[in-house]
């Protein structure tokens, strides 16, 4: 991590903290000792962090953004430590919202091989279709 990298994430990290009402930057102010005590990590990691000494490790981190009110993700990212790509959103995962998975869909998830997807998919809609009493028959209006 470069000496610049260092001292953006620091910054941004000491706006948090003084966002959510810690005192960091009065000597007496105890700000420092609070964040720590309440993360439950040495007050120096976060000593060494607000002095652009050294980047917090991933369990120090882990602990401190929900102090501050944002995502171990962010953090991560803001470090430098990852890239918004290697660490994707849920919703950029899933399908489009009006993609509706087909059988196929489901047998592939389920592990079906391709020489038995036919029959999965008969059975399987045999079930789902209420007009079907035996295979190859549908109910009619008398029934």
């Amino acid at each position: 991590m470069s000496t610049q990298g260092l001292d953006e994430f620091a910054g941004w990290v000491e706006g948090l903290m003084r966002a959510r009402g810690y005192d960091i930057d009065s000597p007496r102010g105890g700000g420092k000792s609070r964040i720590a005590d309440e993360a439950g990590v040495h007050r120096a990691a976060v000593t060494r962090l607000l002095q652009r000494q050294s980047m917090p490790d991933l369990e120090t981190m882990r602990r401190i953004a929900p102090l501050l009110g944002v995502s171990v993700r962010d953090m991560l990212i803001r470090s430098g430590r990852v890239s918004p790509e290697e660490l994707p959103l849920a919703a950029d995962l899933l399908p489009p919202g009006d993609w509706q998975p087909t059988m196929e869909d489901f047998a592939r998830w389920l592990g079906v091989p391709d020489e038995r997807m036919g029959v999965f998919v008969k059975v399987v809609n045999q079930f789902l279709d209420p007009e079907v009493d035996e295979p190859g028959t549908r109910r009619t209006a008398q029934d």
